[in-house]
């Protein structure tokens, strides 16, 4: 299961949306072993936070309302 994780912290911008909430860094699908501990990140007051760990940036997409 581990090898099927993607390399935390590989990336340096991350554009997330409201099913990636709460976030946290490294993210869920990415394995924790060989990166920082990991920790909850408020980014959905300005859309927009870096990790004070990594340097990470994270970007909240919005997403169409639905007119259903």
């Amino acid at each position: 299961m581990q090898d099927a994780l993607k390399v935390a912290n590989e990336e340096q911008v991350y554009h997330i949306t409201s099913a990636d909430l709460p976030l946290c860094c490294p993210m869920p699908n990415m394995r924790i072993w060989d990166s920082h501990p990991r920790i909850y990140l408020p980014i959905e007051k300005i859309g927009y936070i870096a990790c004070p760990y990594c340097g990470a940036q994270y970007f909240l997409k919005e997403e169409p309302h639905s007119t259903a």
